[in-house]
């Protein structure tokens, strides 16, 4: 299990240095996108997610933000996550995250659904931590409603 923590943990830096999908990309014409912004007013952790779609598929999922290294991982994670797939099957894995993270350690990871967000399973074990991981996927609910 040792192991497994520390893959998690390196996988959370690796997002957190390397943040894909930064910078709000424009829609393409003709595709319906959302936007939202999020705070965390515990901690000051910030995050502008921008998604665009076309014929209900994601095709980009950009964001800004700054904040510690959780939100900021895991906002990279998601922006890997959301391309290529429906507007339905992602929401899904939000559903599936949003249970690990209120798990409280005791939930379990599909990692075949969730990919690298599994790495952020030991988060579930911090509550004040939940928000800081969640903060980008509660930013994309709000810019899939706004999509529609």
């Amino acid at each position: 299990m040792a192991q497994l923590d520390q893959l998690y943990q390196q996988i959370i830096l690796d997002h957190a240095k390397e943040r894909h999908g930064r910078g709000l990309i424009d829609p393409e014409p003709g595709h319906r996108h959302g936007e939202s912004h999020q705070l965390n007013p515990v901690c000051g952790d910030e995050i502008t997610l921008r998604t665009c779609l076309d014929h209900g598929t994601i095709t980009s999922l950009t964001w800004e933000g700054d904040g510690c290294a959780i939100s900021q991982a895991s906002a990279s994670i998601l922006a890997d996550l959301g391309p290529g797939l429906t507007r339905d099957d992602l929401i899904v894995r939000v559903d599936a995250f949003r249970d690990l993270m209120r798990s409280r350690g005791k939930g379990e990871a599909d990692e075949e659904l969730l990919g690298d967000a599994a790495a952020l399973t030991g988060v579930s074990r911090f509550p004040a931590r939940v928000k800081c991981a969640m903060l980008a996927w509660v930013a994309l609910e709000e810019a899939l409603l706004a999509a529609n």
